[in-house]
């Protein structure tokens, strides 16, 4: 008997591990938000974020989990883009330094600034998780559109972005 419950959990697992590597997302296609929320520490993420305040997809910017030590200028510098776009629209956020920690940031800066709608911007193997961090911080009618970054992960960094995931919603669970 506990060797048929081991083997519907490992069963359990894998159908959960093939459609969480199958049903990753993609970008959004254009909608306005009044915000945007990038959470750092992939490729092109902070890139992606600009582009669509730039194309007036929203009206400002947070770049969560940024280093205490990074300026708005060295960051506007790095990708290439004007100070001046920082000092109007983007704010970095410095306190995060997890994707835990990215959702209360993000959801406080929401709060602060009024939002009711915003694009979170991250890569798509990370999507899942950030956006269930999010989401469980912000207040309730606030509308959150996902809009991944495409990568090409590894068998390795699905693997353990998909045990985080399980992990982070059982700890929920049991309130931790």
């Amino acid at each position: 008997m506990v060797r048929r419950i081991l083997s519907l959990i490992l069963l359990l697992w894998a159908l959960g591990f093939a459609f969480f590597v199958i049903t990753l997302p993609g970008p959004a296609g254009p909608q306005h938000t009044d915000a945007i929320i990038v959470l750092t520490g992939g490729e092109n993420r902070i890139e992606r974020g600009v582009e669509l305040l730039e194309a007036g997809e929203a009206d400002r910017l947070l770049v969560s989990g940024v280093n205490r030590t990074v300026r708005p200028v060295e960051l506007a510098e790095e990708i290439g883009k004007p100070e001046a776009l920082f000092d109007c629209c983007i704010d970095l956020g410095q306190e995060a330094v997890d994707t835990r920690s990215n959702g209360a940031e993000a959801a406080r800066w929401m709060r602060e600034n009024r939002f009711t709608t915003v694009r979170l911007v991250t890569t798509d193997w990370h999507m899942p998780r950030a956006r269930y961090e999010l989401e469980r911080e912000l207040d309730a009618g606030v509308t959150l559109l996902p809009d991944a970054v495409a990568s090409d992960p590894s068998f390795m960094q699905l693997f353990l972005e998909y045990n985080k995931y399980l992990l982070r919603r059982v700890s929920a669970l049991v309130g931790l």
